[in-house]
């Protein structure tokens, strides 16, 4: 399955999708994770601070009397308070050296506690104020500050005396660097997490992929397999066939009208279904050759002179030409033989499929010019017609097996709708392309690129 064009593409394509879904699923689900881990830290060290702040506001506002003054009995609540006022710095720095053996929280270096006044003056700090903290006063409730090094979150709080008279304001607040740290170390895991996810997922998806598309490609196998029995078994009975009708037909020159007649279309019938027969033999044996990714193909490549093949066809069908009334000519556009290394017998093939399709989609007086030029490393055939030409919405398709534009006119002139998917089949087994360039009521221009030897 895996030599088969059509199927590894397909099963390429199925891995990619599934790849792509499911790493869309995977980072939402991360960037969801992310972002609860970070709420629900966000919520814990609020009901932390709001706890903290509490205790205190409780604490405090029953011994706070005189507004924006701090006495004794709040130094007895908070023993590492320190009261900024001309000796503050003295002050601080005999309470930050005090051993002290009470435990609490605005004790620990992550936390820390700031008192104003209502004119925004501070009055007191406790714990160890981090540098680069804001030293102006802003009331609102809760705040996420940046510093240097550090960010922190605090909430302020308006404070009241003993009398319920405004006091002044509490901020009080805490490092978020754990919980930062926390948050880094999942973000990295995530981030790492994600490629390494979508290794396993692309190999678990492009086994599941091929392990879905198994069946289909066993049936398609023996699909291809009866075609190219029935091809084969058909063969032989249309020839006998068409061997009887001819010799009915040379050695019974007294057969009624009506009889000749009948006899006449069973021959040309049988003509057609015998072309039928080879076409399909024909792409069933290119198509097993490509599957098998063959380097040698059992048909021998040898060097092949465009400019002699072309030569040769237009002579050939100018017949065929004149019978329909169009004009058939040839541009070749270079003064040296143009070599490519293919099948001659194939390669004629392709070319002659080409001009037979535009002399049988051209009116009567229209034209049909083959065209043979080099561009870069590769010489290009350019069969263009003054034909009907094809509507565009038909255009992804007419290199489809049996797909034809135009039924009835395909069926007046004996086309199977294989014709155009030969010549795209041999071109891509030349290692080359074709392709189409058409306007309705304009004609059209099959262009087709095979590279040089």
């Amino acid at each position: 399955m895996n030599q088969n064009h059509l199927f590894t593409s397909t099963r390429w394509s199925l891995a990619s999708s599934y790849t792509i879904v499911m790493g869309l699923i995977l980072s939402l689900c991360g960037i969801g994770l992310y972002q609860t881990v970070a709420h629900a830290h966000f919520q814990s060290q609020d009901r932390e601070l709001e706890s903290l702040s509490g205790v205190l506001h409780d604490s405090l506002e029953p011994i706070l009397k005189q507004p924006g003054l701090i006495d004794a009995s709040v130094q007895r609540v908070l023993p590492n308070l320190c009261i900024l006022d001309e000796n503050s710095k003295a002050s601080c720095a005999q309470v930050n050296n005090l051993k002290r053996h009470i435990l609490g929280t605005i004790q620990q270096d992550n936390y820390y506690a700031r008192f104003w006044n209502l004119s925004g003056d501070p009055v007191a700090i406790a714990g160890n104020l981090p540098e680069g903290i804001p030293t102006n006063l802003d009331t609102t409730t809760w705040q996420t500050l940046q510093t240097k090094n550090d960010r922190y979150h605090q909430v302020s709080i308006l404070l009241k005396n003993n009398q319920n008279q405004p006091w002044g304001y509490m901020q009080v607040g805490h490092s978020l660097k754990e919980s930062d740290r926390h948050l880094a170390t999942l973000k990295l895991i995530l981030l790492l997490g994600l490629p390494i996810s979508m290794l396993l997922v692309g190999g678990a998806s492009w086994w599941l992929a091929g392990k879905a598309m198994r069946p289909v490609y066993s049936s398609y196998q023996q699909i291809q397999q009866f075609t190219a029995d029935a091809a084969h078994e058909l063969r032989t009975p249309i020839a006998v066939i068409c061997a009887a009708v001819e010799m009915a037909l040379a050695t019974s020159p007294s057969l009624e009208s009506e009889a000749d007649s009948t006899l006449q279309t069973v021959e040309r019938q049988s003509r057609r279904l015998s072309q039928l027969v080879q076409d399909l033999l024909l792409l069933s044996r290119m198509d097993r050759q490509e599957q098998q990714d063959r380097p040698s193909p059992p048909i021998k490549f040898q060097s092949c002179c465009l400019n002699d093949l072309i030569g040769d066809l237009v002579e050939e069908l100018a017949d065929i030409a004149i019978a329909a009334k169009i004009s058939l000519g040839q541009d070749i556009q270079v003064d040296y033989p143009l070599l490519v290394l293919g099948n001659e017998e194939r390669l004629y093939r392709l070319v002659a499929n080409l001009i037979t399709n535009a002399i049988q989609y051209t009116l009567p007086g229209g034209q049909v010019k083959v065209i043979l030029k080099r561009e870069d490393r590769y010489a290009v055939i350019q069969v263009h017609d003054t034909g009907i030409g094809i509507a565009l919405q038909d255009q992804p398709h007419i290199f489809d097996r049996f797909y034809r534009v135009s039924s009835d006119r395909s069926r007046a002139t004996g086309g199977s709708g294989l014709g155009l998917a030969i010549a795209q089949a041999i071109a891509q087994a030349h290692q080359g392309s074709i392709q189409v360039k058409s306007q309705m009521g304009k004609g059209s221009t099959f262009t087709v690129r095979l590279p040089l030897k």
